[in-house]
């Protein structure tokens, strides 16, 4: 009977399936996105020939004037603002650290295919907070998360709603790497008490996989070398657990970490993070010496390592803070004008069928634009089922 690991079961998740890229994936995708919505901007504000004209110039039609749109880095500092103000956010609101991570995690993944010239990441971002702390079953009534929010009513946080739901692909589930830390927290401290189990695959017993872990190369404690003892340990281990837990609360968040690593490879770059000696040790204890995979493994965890070291600050310096201004006085001027009003599109949205007294022109855009949203949820979900043999 074959026995399903962990990784096994990941595979089968639709974070794997649809949230998973290459750096190289990822990169072209956002270069597409952004693309796809300068084209948008450009027939909302000169009509459907201006974006035939920025793919083949006709001498007869008089040029498009130049609008200076976002670019993909200017857009990615956007939306990581954004993603900091929804963690302060949630902190103000006391909700819980699932609740914040996959709130962001909405946010970000939105955003590969969507716009903040399409749609205002400070928009979409209550909508985004307020939709977690339904997934993660933490209940906020929406009269209570309103009034949480400054100049704010109950329209701007749902309207959103479903154009956020159909960037997520209808897909809600967020597979977090803080239980995974904290797991190998208590095998840590398994072992470190020699209450750890003995590895076949290493040959190791619990008291030597204990004297291993003494024996370690030791780690300074506020400038002071910790002594080699197991109660040294423990505690070397619990300081590890404390900087890696921070780590994933912040720099795991505001990375792109989530799409290019696994959950577990994220945890274990935490701990290699915090104290690398102790992960290498870890890892060790799992492998066998000679083991490949153990190799590609370690090779991730660095690479991983280095781009949670590469994080921005939750608290953006003065230099940051001037870019963000001008990249959002910037997008003041490139914003497509037909998704601006997101309360009135949800509005129209739902007077489907009660169109009487409407502009022809309004009616037909308002059909295409509901048979494209059709068309796209099609997609989503994939062809309808065909009839097999007759059955």
């Amino acid at each position: 009977m074959a026995i399903l690991t962990e990784d096994d079961l990941y595979r089968t998740s639709t974070q794997y399936r649809l949230w998973s890229f290459t750096r190289e994936s990822l990169s072209s995708l956002r270069c597409t996105t952004n693309e796809s919505a300068a084209d948008g901007v450009r027939a909302a504000l000169y009509g459907q020939k201006a974006t035939e004209q920025s793919s083949k110039q006709d001498s007869n039609v008089s040029p498009t004037p130049e609008v200076d749109y976002l670019s993909v880095d200017e857009e990615q500092k956007l939306v990581g603002y954004y993603c900091i103000q929804t963690m302060k956010f949630a902190d103000f609101c006391d909700f819980p650290t699932n609740v914040k991570a996959t709130a962001v995690q909405y946010l970000k993944r939105f955003y590969l295919s969507n716009s903040p010239m399409t749609y205002h990441p400070k928009e979409m971002m209550p909508s985004a907070l307020f939709l977690a702390t339904k997934t993660e079953n933490h209940y906020t009534s929406l009269e209570s998360f309103v009034s949480m929010l400054p100049k704010a009513t109950a329209e701007d946080v749902v309207a959103p709603e479903f154009l956020l739901t159909q960037g997520l692909r209808f897909t809600f589930d967020v597979r977090h790497p803080h239980r995974g830390l904290e797991g190998g927290f208590m095998d840590l401290l398994a072992l470190a008490t020699g209450k750890g189990q003995s590895n076949p695959k290493t040959g190791a017993s619990p008291a030597q996989l204990q004297q291993h872990m003494i024996d370690l190369e030791p780690v300074t404690d506020r400038g002071k070398k910790m002594s080699r003892s197991a109660e040294e340990v423990v505690r070397r281990i619990q300081n590890a657990h404390s900087k890696a837990k921070e780590l994933l609360k912040t720099s795991a968040l505001l990375t792109d970490a989530y799409f290019l690593y696994t959950p577990s490879q994220i945890w274990l770059s935490s701990l290699f993070f915090a104290d690398e000696p102790l992960a290498r040790f870890y890892i060790d204890s799992k492998f066998p010496t000679q083991s490949p995979l153990k190799s590609t493994l370690l090779t991730a965890l660095q690479t991983c390592a280095t781009l949670l070291r590469s994080s921005a600050s939750a608290d953006p310096e003065d230099s940051e803070v001037k870019e963000l201004k001008r990249i959002d006085k910037k997008l003041y001027k490139c914003r497509n004008p037909e998704k601006i009003d997101l309360v009135g599109i949800n509005k129209a949205q739902k007077r489907e069928g009660h169109e009487d007294g409407l502009d022809e022109k309004v009616i037909k855009k308002r059909k295409m634009e509901r048979e494209k949203l059709e068309k796209e949820a099609e997609d989503i979900f994939g062809p309808a089922l065909g009839v097999k043999d007759g059955k």
